[in-house]
């Protein structure tokens, strides 16, 4: 089951408990992204698909920033608080499922973040999905995405669980993580506190699946995508020494290009 078939409980809570997300540093580390690969190409993006966008925070910021923004989502419910929010009637909202989507036309550039592609459990299905990436890629155009590491994985989801509190909305968050499948089962139960103090019980499940460096790349280059980089949460300066020879780095970050 990927995150956006049950999704629908906490879209209208997301961004509450999520209200430390910093979307304006991501949204720098895809300029720079976008930035190194135009004095390349020459190429400035500007038509831009927002892959998976849940509540539209991050497409927002890009509009902001002057790109010509679509937010595609499964969720409907993510996707009505995305278009509740201010200037977000200029950016066209698609409730689709990523795994077999369908656009008007190109764009220049697509962009997945938050691991959302981690919530793709088939590996079949993840190369399906770059697939259409690729095709609705114009030549030259980029794909700027995410995945959540192997550290994460095994050792900061684990078996670990996670408090999440803001105002009226408390989230106790529980995982396990099977190193066999590598795949780590999310069971999140979520408390609102309601006008009269009596507090509403929500419970809800997901689940996300490694993905590791070799099958990114194997697989991209399988769809046709090239000139490869690879980051490491959401940075594109070097990663220190200490935590890449440890592998202590939470998001592997990719960029690639429709040759």
């Amino acid at each position: 089951m990927d995150r956006h078939d049950r999704f629908g409980t906490l879209a209208g809570y997301y961004d509450i408990l999520n209200y430390n997300a910093d979307y304006k540093k991501t949204a720098d580390y895809i300029e720079k992204v976008f930035y190194i690969y135009e004095k390349k190409s020459g190429i400035k993006p500007r038509l831009v698909l927002d892959l998976a966008c849940g509540t539209g925070s991050l497409t927002l910021e890009l509009y902001k920033r002057g790109y010509d923004m679509t937010g595609l989502d499964l969720s409907a419910e993510m996707l009505a608080v995305a278009a509740s929010k201010k200037n977000a009637g200029d950016i066209l909202w698609i409730n689709q499922d990523m795994r077999a989507f369908e656009l008007y036309g190109t764009v220049d550039a697509v962009v997945c973040c938050y691991d959302s592609l981690n919530y793709i459990l088939n590996g079949e299905e993840l190369k399906k999905c770059f697939g259409l990436v690729y095709n609705y890629l114009n030549p030259g155009g980029l794909f700027v995405f995410d995945i959540n590491s192997k550290y994460k994985f095994e050792r900061l989801y684990a078996g670990n669980n996670f408090v999440l509190e803001n105002g009226h909305v408390f989230c106790s968050w529980q995982n396990h993580y099977d190193k066999k499948h590598k795949t780590c089962d999310f069971y999140l139960d979520l408390f609102v506190c309601g006008p009269e103090g009596s507090y509403q019980r929500y419970a809800e499940s997901q689940r996300e699946k490694y993905y590791g460096k070799k099958f990114i790349k194997k697989t991209l280059a399988e769809i046709g995508f090239g000139d490869f980089s690879i980051f490491y949460d959401f940075k594109t300066g070097a990663v220190p020494a200490a935590a890449k020879n440890h592998g202590k780095y939470g998001r592997i970050c990719f960029a690639a290009v429709k040759i």
